[in-house]
């Protein structure tokens, strides 16, 4: 496990929601303070949609101020079903007052998978204003995990584990015969915040893997991530605990 990750157990799901909401929105407003804004970069799954419905139904949050970008995509359409852009539009952009313009998602319509990767690198150098080497700095990013131990998408096995230049790439996952984009390594370990949401019975064991078995980033990709420069948090439900100590 990254030295000095946070790793806290909450007492049920819907508490786990509720300390993702708070942590979030302590990240933010430290953010907004520090420097006029808060970058978040988003994920998918099924997990984060409760939180960001949650999120959605809270009160005085400085919207205007906040930029919301994805840490992965499926390479389908906006309006795909598999879509997290669909996702997020449906339980948070579509119910908090987020200017559009502050909405940076892939376009992962455009039928070549790097392309789209290419072009959304692209936007997160522009809005970065990235040196031709340099980093984004985001204020948080949000991952999930898998049952496999993938976060983001990077999944065990994959080229994109390897990737150490490229802020976003295509990465092709053997298992479903897809491609998916992806923000890499570097970018994930430069953020201020890395903050993991893991819940379910079905995660149990890889997150033991993850978090106390030996250093193994191709087995389990969420070793992986090990902010250089920033807090690491992982809330965890007592399912997806389960032994863990």
């Amino acid at each position: 496990m990254s030295a000095g990750a946070e790793v806290r157990v909450l007492e049920s799901r819907p508490a786990l929601f509720e300390a993702a909401v708070a942590e979030f929105l302590r990240i933010t407003l430290a953010a907004i303070q520090g420097s006029g804004r808060c970058t978040v970069a988003l994920s998918g799954g099924s997990t984060p949609r409760s939180f960001y419905s949650l999120l959605a139904d809270q009160p005085d949050v400085p919207w205007d101020k906040m930029f919301f970008f994805f840490g992965d995509e499926r390479h389908v359409s906006p309006d795909d079903p598999d879509s997290n852009f669909r996702m997020a539009s449906e339980v948070l952009f579509s119910r908090a007052p987020i200017p559009a313009e502050h909405v940076f998602r892939v376009p992962a319509e455009i039928p070549d998978a790097e392309t789209a990767a290419q072009s959304y690198e692209q936007t997160v150098r522009q809005f970065f204003t990235l040196e031709e080497e340099g980093l984004p700095r985001f204020d948080v990013i949000l991952l999930g995990m898998g049952p496999d131990g993938h976060t983001a998408s990077l999944f065990p096995g994959t080229a994109a584990l390897h990737e150490d230049e490229r802020l976003v790439t295509a990465n092709w996952v053997e298992k479903f015969k897809t491609w998916r984009i992806t923000l890499t390594y570097p970018v994930i370990n430069n953020a201020a915040e890395v903050m993991f949401l893991v819940a379910g019975a079905e995660k149990q064991e890889a997150l033991l893997a993850v978090l106390q078995g030996k250093s193994d980033p191709e087995t389990y990709p969420a070793q992986g991530v090990r902010p250089e420069h920033g807090r690491l948090v992982w809330l965890v439900d007592p399912e997806a605990a389960g032994p863990l100590k």
